[in-house]
């Protein structure tokens, strides 16, 4: 089980850093890409994160202050499209990183606060669309969430990976919500102890059955009716702006 990890204090991301699984990084082939001027210069920032090389045009790299190891080469607008898809924006700039390390999940909920401070997970099931998992992972940010749990990619769908997360996510006194538009019960009803696990299912099918069976509460978000329901990423901002302004309570069952 993957958690893709957002920053934490920095005692517990070393100790978190020295149980992760060893990674070759030295493969040239498949390495990630990075486009536009934000999320290039938020890699660059990125202590954990190393930045191979750089293609840019003048006229954005005038905005950059480059490390001077770093393999930078000067292109043409034209050159840089065909090194994103669909021709996507680019902005000027393109960076070859390597991956990060997954962090185990029981590093992850080490990482959660003891005291009444709130902390909120995020899990994802199925939720594969780059574009959403982007603006979910910015949302997560935002809002200060403790990390983002996916399953493996590697692992087969029906494995019971995410399943068997929720389980020690519980035992970890983490309150599950899954979210699902059937639901009866308000996301404002059953939010409420300090840790809290969001569960996001992928749009159209949504949660798992399975997945739905480890949750300790299902919960709406209060859309109106014309709205039948919301694109994952927007339902993920949302869910976690509600979890932030709640005050910790026994939750409704």
């Amino acid at each position: 089980m993957a958690a893709r990890g957002l920053p934490v204090n920095a005692g517990a991301a070393k100790a978190a850093s020295m149980r992760r699984k060893a990674r070759a990084s030295s493969s040239p082939h498949n390495k990630p890409r990075f486009w536009g001027r934000h999320p290039v210069a938020a890699a660059l920032a990125n202590p954990e994160r190393v930045v191979r090389k750089v293609w840019v045009t003048h006229e954005a790299a005038a905005a950059f202050d480059f490390p001077k190891q770093l393999q930078v080469t000067f292109a043409e607008v034209a050159d840089l499209g065909r090194l994103v898809p669909n021709d996507a924006p680019h902005q000027g700039i393109v960076a070859e990183v390597d991956p990060l390390e997954d962090l185990f999940l029981g590093d992850v909920l080490m990482q959660a606060p003891d005291d009444s401070a709130r902390s909120t997970l995020l899990l994802l099931d199925q939720v594969t669309d780059p574009h959403n998992v982007g603006a979910i992972m910015r949302s997560a940010a935002a809002f200060d969430a403790l990390a983002i749990v996916t399953q493996d990619r590697h692992s087969p769908p029906e494995s019971g990976a995410l399943a068997r997360a929720l389980d020690e996510i519980g035992e970890a006194g983490f309150w599950r919500i899954g979210l699902a538009g059937e639901a009866e019960m308000s996301i404002s009803t059953a939010l409420g102890p300090d840790r809290v696990a969001l569960v996001l299912g992928a749009e159209g099918e949504g949660m798992r059955h399975n997945t739905a069976g480890h949750c300790d509460a299902l919960a709406r978000l209060p859309i109106g009716d014309r709205m039948e329901s919301l694109n994952v990423s927007n339902a993920a901002a949302i869910a976690l702006y509600a979890a932030g302004q709640v005050e910790a309570a026994t939750p409704a069952r």
